[in-house]
């Protein structure tokens, strides 16, 4: 089997992806009980997008003669557990530069509305009360990045305009940028309680996993607000309950562990939070983008090029 005879399983129709390369059998499989085909003959696996670990890993075992596994989202957790069923030398390729503007903007809109009180406003108008009052301004507030990839950056971006008064942002590895040093992990205790607002978008791994617990929280200042655009399980929602029903912190959270945030679960009501449905790359530029990426790096990989975006390599 070469690269341009091979299956690649696709989530859109093939006909509806601009510029993909003559020769591979395409095949549509969006997370339906169904394969399309015997998974032994796919050679490049497009998982479909925000359908969970049980869908995107199902095919997994089966597929002896694959050579990449291709997400359309930023994050891998819900793949990477299932990486040991595969052969050795499998490329698991992640969907860098789709999600970066729609996961920024969802994140400066957290911040702007929990600043500013837009959930009290919009039970105001259900009420016809006229809530005026004065609110916490994003200009002049510290901001801590904490995972400061490409969404990381693209946040920062975003938050240029807005008359901060200090970014600072941690990473797995320390280094310098045009717009000032990224700092490690172990960095946190120092510059936690200088944050008026925590940004989350890091990646859910082991060194990631519950990160931001009690320790974490407890060294945000007071009145202080977490944003969640990462992974819910970055988070130890417990402690996080705590400080919320205290009243000391704030919260805006586009996801939550665990996840669907399930009817009755004490977080729907905890005070001042704002929760979104893990929407932060579910936006109009994602469809796009998405099949930008899918038609790039397919040409690639018919070319018998490297692919990009390689985040792991099986072995």
């Amino acid at each position: 089997m070469t690269a341009t005879t091979a299956d690649v399983w696709l989530p859109f129709p093939a006909e509806e992806i601009d510029g993909l390369p003559d020769g591979p059998n395409y095949l549509f499989w969006n997370g339906g009980p169904d394969f399309p085909a015997d998974p032994a003959d796919c050679a490049y696996y497009v998982v479909p997008y925000m359908q969970g670990p049980e869908v995107a890993q199902r095919p997994l075992a089966a597929m002896s003669g694959v050579q990449v596994v291709q997400t359309l989202s930023a994050g891998i957790d819900h793949v990477e557990p299932g990486l040991s069923l595969l052969p050795a030398g499998v490329r698991l390729c992640n969907a860098k530069g789709v999600h970066e503007a729609s996961t920024a903007e969802l994140t400066l809109a957290l911040i702007l509305a929990s600043l500013r009180g837009f959930p009290g406003f919009v039970h105001g108008q259900d009420e016809e009360e006229w809530r005026s009052g004065f609110y916490p301004a994003l200009a002049d507030k510290s901001v801590l990045i904490v995972g400061y990839g490409s969404i990381g950056s693209a946040i920062e971006d975003r938050l240029a305009p807005f008359e901060c008064a200090r970014v600072a942002r941690v990473a797995r590895s320390a280094r310098t940028t045009a717009r000032g040093p990224v700092h490690t992990l172990d960095d946190l205790p120092a510059l936690l309680p200088e944050a008026d607002v925590v940004i989350l978008s890091t990646p859910l791994n082991p060194s990631t996993q519950g990160l931001v617990g009690a320790d974490f929280l407890a060294a945000m200042p007071d009145g202080a607000l977490l944003v969640n655009v990462a992974r819910g399980g970055v988070v130890d929602t417990k402690a996080l309950l705590a400080e919320l029903e205290s009243g000391r912190l704030r919260a805006a959270l586009d996801v939550t562990d665990p996840e669907p945030l399930p009817q009755g679960h004490p977080l729907w009501h905890a005070p001042n939070v704002l929760i979104t449905p893990h929407v932060g790359g579910s936006t109009s530029a994602f469809e796009p983008r998405a099949k930008r990426l899918l038609a790039a790096q397919l040409t690639r990989f018919a070319a018998g090029e490297p692919v990009r975006n390689v985040v792991v390599t099986t072995g």
